[in-house]
């Protein structure tokens, strides 16, 4: 069975500038001659490895609200010159908007279940992205979206 990470987007301040900083950060791979690929480390791995990658994501907290996912491709642990180990989450570089969620701060990372991750945003309901955060997720607790 599928599960997810959710994890807080330390430093973004938008999905806009989240999308900014991953592209920025493949060009810089790409010019330096690296893999161009999305990596986030993290010290603790998820156990959950095999459930992850039957089709699992990482979902983006900012400013307070669960903003987007991204597909997560691979899990690989390393050991860094500090002789700690370490877990580098691969992600697809596409970045899909879900409806915003309410989510209280929190350290490392947390599981989420597929039936509580929140619904993706496309199609007609992709306008509400130019709503702000904090009024489409209000419309959403009120059941309006």
């Amino acid at each position: 069975m599928t599960v997810h990470l959710v994890k807080l987007c330390v430093g973004v301040e938008s999905l806009d500038d989240l999308k900014a900083r991953h592209k920025a950060r493949l060009r810089m791979k790409k010019d330096a001659g690296e893999i161009p690929e999305i990596v986030h480390t993290t010290r603790i791995g998820p156990r959950r490895r095999d459930e992850l990658l039957e089709g699992g994501a990482l979902y983006w907290v900012i400013k307070g609200y669960i903003q987007a996912r991204q597909p997560i491709k691979d899990l690989r642990e390393r050991q860094c010159s500090d002789g700690i180990k370490r877990c580098d989450i691969v992600l697809e570089p596409r970045i899909i908007p879900v409806m915003p969620t309410r989510k209280r701060a929190f350290q490392g990372w947390r599981y989420l279940e597929t039936d509580s991750a929140p619904a993706d945003i496309g199609g007609r309901a992709g306008k509400l992205l130019d709503l702000p955060p904090e009024m489409r997720a209000e419309l959403r607790e009120l059941g309006l979206i």
